[in-house]
């Protein structure tokens, strides 16, 4: 582990790491020509055995910023490792980095220059581009449908600039976001029972409903792999999306929404059915009979594994800090609603 820095810096970024070593080497590039002045790097390896962790380990003498490296024996997922961050760092501001993207030099600066001086702000959201087409869109934050599936807003749309505004958005995604500590520390971390998929979600939806607010910085660029950590057309990866859209809702969705869930729910597939027809939305990653067997033996087993943890997220929903009620939270859902159209269209 290389050594603690003498005095915390700015901002703490955080890097989560399962066998993705060379994926992994691009990102801590991407990072070391950041333009910001005062920022460190901590890298969370989740028990990789592709040599991930003794290639930071070469890195940690010759890095241009302090470099850390937390490992775990285990893959805790991509919540428990954040958390891990999170606990062993004390900046100002943390931000995320998926290991599967690259951040342009003015990442790291232009999200704490846009939410550093508004107290209320706890959140930026990255503009995040297709790494493999950077003139296509992959999130500019994220928006919802009223079933609890969300998805990136403008996700595979041309970037003609459309999205070149800063504005408040509903919350950032994961995998290139910046948060302030004082909201984690009102609000607590990432909640470890999603593991991991719509964590993001959770964690921004809760602090909405705790008051806090969330910036869309377009000057803060960031170019992704799409579905690398599980895969586009893995039933795991489909399992874990429908078990925590469920658990999201039974959390944190006002109860006027949650009565009128299954008709939502039922309308998504519908047109998500029909979508696939016509080759589009998140089937057309499930190809031919066997890949749709797949997907749905995917979703069933994502809907039964959350059956027995919705009264835990019953009991948390509970002690949630709450400073907008449960008309606001509606309110604020709906704002950012996506289209039954454009969701089931999407992959995700």
């Amino acid at each position: 582990m290389g050594t603690l820095p003498l005095r915390s810096p700015l901002i703490s970024v955080i890097v989560v790491n399962w066998n993705r070593k060379h994926l992994l080497r691009t990102c801590l590039d991407s990072l070391a020509k950041q333009s910001h002045p005062d920022f460190e790097v901590v890298v969370i390896d989740n028990g990789s055995q592709d040599g991930s962790a003794e290639m930071v380990h070469s890195l940690i003498t010759t890095y241009p910023v302090p470099l850390r490296l937390i490992e775990n024996s285990v893959n805790k997922g991509f919540c428990a490792a954040n958390n891990q961050g999170f606990a062993a760092t004390q900046s100002e501001f943390v931000a995320l980095l998926n290991n599967d993207a690259e951040a342009e030099p003015g990442w790291l600066a232009a999200m704490e220059h846009a939410i550093g001086k508004t107290p209320d702000v706890g959140m930026a959201a990255s503009k995040i581009l297709v790494w493999e087409d950077p003139a296509r869109i992959d999130k500019c934050g994220h928006l919802i449908y009223p079933d609890g599936q969300n998805r990136g807003r403008g996700s595979g749309q041309l970037d003609r600039g459309q999205f070149d505004q800063l504005e408040e958005a509903l919350w950032p995604d994961g995998c290139a976001a910046m948060y302030r500590r004082a909201m984690l520390e009102d609000i607590g971390s990432f909640d470890e029972d999603f593991f991991a998929y719509a964590d993001d979600a959770e964690l921004g939806l809760r602090a909405r409903i705790a008051g806090w607010r969330c910036f869309y910085v377009p000057n803060a660029v960031v170019r992704h792999h799409r579905g690398s950590t599980l895969g586009l057309g893995s039933a795991e990866r489909l399992a874990l999306i429908e078990r925590n859209r469920v658990l999201l809702v039974a959390k944190l969705f006002p109860w006027s929404l949650i009565w009128v869930n299954g008709a939502y729910h039922f309308a998504r597939i519908i047109a998500g059915i029909w979508a696939a027809a016509r080759n589009k939305g998140e089937i057309r990653n499930y190809p031919g009979a066997a890949g749709k067997l797949i997907a749905a033996a995917g979703l069933a087993r994502g809907l039964c594994s959350a059956l027995p943890m919705i009264p835990r997220m019953l009991r948390k929903r509970r002690s949630l800090r709450r400073r907008l009620t449960s008309r606001q939270v509606k309110q604020l859902l709906l704002r950012y609603r996506i289209s039954l159209k454009e969701i089931s269209e999407q992959a995700v």
